[in-house]
């Protein structure tokens, strides 16, 4: 069980007052003119550390995705003091891969910055929009926060320099850069020229469960989801139709008005497989054209479903475009793009992927 020390404990343990803790950190955060480096994070914000810090907390939401970018460089975990839940739920991958994890402080859920400061960090990360929040009161504390939004592709390969220039480690952030391009350039090279009579009509669902029914949502225009499905060749039919900043429910007349050629399943609590299963022997749903022609998938996924901004974005990418164009990618070995995956991002062997990850594959995986 990972360790949830309460607040005071925490503060009696630094051994000076919880003022001191937080002025003790202020002195790797010096001015431009001082020695050390300084690190552009997402807001544009210049951040400047004397040192790589050896104390850094990761908080807020979505924590999982700004966790599984940070352990994809070497020696993070022994960094690393504390950090939220970062298993969605369901299995803990971090605890797997990390072998001090049950030794870090688990915070609580919306954690505040006196939990976070009396952890003592050199360096806190968060996302951008907890900017006017959590981190203004963390650097008002003295305590260096690094933004990161891990949204898009785009942003993905610029956080993870971020990442890079904070660890002192941009050798790193360079190899992952060129891995996450490789990957999309392997499936825009494999759907480029395709006529416009020839692009799938796309819808992908978020299901989620109320207290009486099963409630369906859209994703809006600017997020991972429609973006991936744009990058696979695919027309994602709902756009413009939720132009928000979060999932957007849609009705079951709009989903039957839409008739899409294919519908991509995601459930983050529920099992995406039972839901498309349940659906697949639903009346109402047999008309929809993805049912009829047998494209109504659950989406991929293992420890976290493919279809998020996390590291395992270019996982789904990948295997959503095979999907929607098997012909096009007929010597794509699924598998072994997942084995490669976690070689290259995390240094796990063909053991690790053989007995933790493939009895895991989730969805309509590989």
């Amino acid at each position: 069980m990972n360790t949830r020390l309460p607040v005071s404990f925490l503060m009696i343990a630094c051994g000076i007052s919880f003022l001191a803790c937080s002025r003790g950190v202020h002195k790797s955060q010096l001015g431009s003119d001082a020695s050390g480096y300084t690190v552009t994070d997402a807001l544009g914000r210049k951040v400047h550390f004397q040192q790589p810090p050896r104390r850094i907390v990761i908080a807020g939401r979505a924590l999982f995705m700004i966790a599984d970018a940070l352990y994809m460089f070497p020696g993070v975990s022994e960094r690393i003091v504390g950090m939220g839940k970062t298993d969605q739920g369901a299995r803990e991958f971090i605890g797997r891969i990390d072998p001090g994890f049950r030794n870090k402080v688990l915070l609580l859920e919306g954690a505040g910055p006196e939990q976070i400061a009396s952890l003592r960090p050199d360096a806190a990360i968060l996302r951008s929009d907890l900017s006017r929040t959590t981190g203004s009161s963390l650097e008002s504390l003295s305590i260096p926060v690094v933004y990161v939004d891990l949204e898009t592709p785009a942003q993905y390969s610029r956080d993870l320099r971020t990442l890079g220039e904070l660890l002192r480690q941009s050798s790193r952030a360079a190899e992952l850069v060129q891995y996450y391009q490789a990957g999309v350039q392997r499936v825009r090279d494999a759907v480029a020229g395709l006529p416009d009579q020839r692009k799938q009509r796309v819808l992908l669902l978020y299901y989620s469960q109320s207290q009486s029914a099963g409630i369906f949502n859209i994703p809006p225009d600017s997020w991972m989801q429609t973006t991936m499905v744009e990058m696979a060749g695919g027309i994602p039919i709902w756009k413009s139709a939720n132009p928000g900043k979060g999932w957007s429910q849609v009705s079951l007349e709009q989903i039957f008005a839409w008739d899409p050629d294919v519908i991509f399943m995601v459930s983050y609590n529920a099992k995406s497989a039972d839901v498309v299963s349940r659906l697949n022997t639903d009346r109402d749903w047999q008309a929809v054209r993805a049912l009829k022609t047998g494209r109504f998938y659950a989406f991929a996924g293992d420890f976290h479903s493919w279809d998020q901004p996390d590291s395992r974005w270019i996982l789904g990418l990948t295997w959503m475009a095979q999907r929607l164009y098997p012909e096009s990618f007929k010597k794509l070995d699924m598998i072994e793009i997942v084995r490669d995956f976690y070689r290259t991002a995390y240094g796990l062997d063909d053991a690790f992927f053989e007995n933790a990850v493939k009895p895991i594959l989730r969805g309509e995986a590989p």
